[in-house]
């Protein structure tokens, strides 16, 4: 069947059903798991979901409706229900679609060698994996491995003349093992998720990340309430990152639950940070040509140095904004309306080593775990759990548990005083680790 074709198709038979304006964005899948456990291979799934969705909009009224039946007879029923939908939710003036804006060329987002790779080679990887991982006598379990993989066609097609479609793929390989000491017992845990299979990380550095980030934090030691430097390791950084570009979401902006709505062009963090979102990067997951509805992706600097440079919109959003979508619409498949985010994430890195971070700071905590809100988009003030390692005078002492940390906005977005230069370009979301110069530390 030519999906193309049929979407074009659709869209043709909203608008005689009576639709004022429609898309039909239709997803077609190919997704395998394997799961093994103590060298025994638990499950191995295979399936090929596939599934359209119709967005109508009707005097200014918008309806949604879903089905993964592609007879005629569905596909018109489908069709209608979305009409009545739209029929009975509020006008808004600002349900609008975009128009054909093209698309941006983007190399390596499928990698048809993953299908091709034997069964068999698959699953021993998995178990191989989970073998490398439990050769360190500190580790005394496993919870698994496993590998995945996943490749889907979208196409979407709307009123405006807007007729796309893209192929996408990515494979994955985990490990999760568990070390125990007495009554102790902690978990570690490490993933590799690509577009193409030969850029998987190697095996032995799989396991053995995860068996040390397991046996490493044995033998915590309490530390008292008190301030002190927080370096947060780039496993967690994110979690930070992830706040603010949370605030900078056009739609959070306009309905006042942002702490950076009134930032535009003004400082509110050390000019150490700049946040770029680029949907346009080669062979890594958050790609894509366009986004949810259609609109082509770039690149955009959100924050530079420390100044909010850019909001984020899909056409909803832009449309109440009074401009242009930012090619920022999400989708979490055919089932769903499109929302807001992010593609890929950048925080270009900084002059220091992580160890440079450490030796440089006299007393403080290495954060490798957070729980918890973290950064709250909306007041910008910062709080979790946490577990990391305890530093004095430049050098790590021992691990730490069961810590929480806080801080307002301003003292910990300024506070960010070095950061990392450990980018690991290979993924979709590259923040280094850094260090934020004073927080409250809740102890003993």
């Amino acid at each position: 069947m030519n999906y193309k074709e049929l979407t074009e198709k659709l869209v043709d038979q909203c608008l005689r059903l009576g639709a004022d304006a429609a898309e039909v964005y239709l997803q077609s899948s190919r997704s395998l798991s394997i799961r093994i456990r103590n060298a025994d291979i638990e499950t191995v799934q295979e399936s090929s979901p596939m599934g359209i969705g119709f967005r109508v909009i009707v005097n200014n009224r918008l309806g949604f409706s879903h089905c993964n039946d592609f007879t005629d007879r569905s596909l018109t029923s489908t069709i209608e229900r979305a009409i009545a939908f739209a029929k009975l939710t509020s006008p808004d003036e600002n349900n609008v679609l975009p128009g054909d804006k093209g698309y941006t060329e983007i190399e390596g987002l499928f990698d048809q060698e993953i299908q091709n790779v034997p069964m068999d080679r698959k699953i021993n990887m998995a178990l191989e994996l989970e073998e490398l991982a439990l050769k360190d006598e500190r580790i005394t379990h496993s919870s698994g491995s496993g590998f995945g993989e996943r490749e889907t066609e979208t196409f979407i097609a709307n009123s405006n003349g807007l007729s796309q479609s893209f192929k996408s793929g990515s494979c994955s390989i985990s490990v999760g093992v568990v070390a125990q000491k007495g009554d102790q017992r902690s978990t570690g845990s490490e993933s590799s998720s690509k577009r193409f299979f030969a850029d998987l990380d190697p095996l032995p550095e799989i396991a053995e990340t995860a068996s040390q980030r397991a046996w490493e934090m044995l033998d915590p030691q309490p530390v008292r309430t008190q301030r002190a430097s927080v370096i947060f390791d780039s496993r967690v950084s994110s979690r930070l990152i992830g706040g603010i570009t949370g605030a900078l979401n056009g739609l959070r902006v306009m309905q006042g639950a942002s702490f950076l709505g009134d930032s535009m062009d003004k400082q509110f963090a050390s000019d150490l940070i700049t946040v770029i979102d680029d949907g346009t990067r080669q062979r890594i997951l958050g790609s894509s040509p366009f986004d949810g509805e259609g609109v082509p992706t770039a690149r955009r600097t959100l924050v530079e140095n420390g100044v909010v440079r850019n909001f984020y919109y899909n056409t909803y959003a832009a449309s109440r904004a009074g401009i242009e979508s930012t090619g920022n619409a999400s989708r979490g498949g055919y089932t769903r309306i499109p929302g807001i985010g992010t593609h890929n994430i950048l925080v270009p890195g900084g002059e220091h080593t992580p160890e440079q971070i450490i030796s440089q700071t006299r007393r403080g905590l290495l954060l490798n775990s957070i729980t918890g809100s973290g950064l709250s988009s909306v007041t910008g003030n910062f709080s979790g759990g946490a577990a990391g390692f305890w530093i004095e005078n430049g050098r790590i002492q021992h691990p730490v548990r069961g810590l929480t940390i806080a801080g307002n906005a301003e003292e910990v977005l300024y506070g960010i005083d070095m950061l990392g230069n450990d980018t690991d370009m290979s993924r979709s979301t590259v923040v280094p680790t850094f260090r934020v110069r004073e927080m409250q530390i809740g102890g003993v």
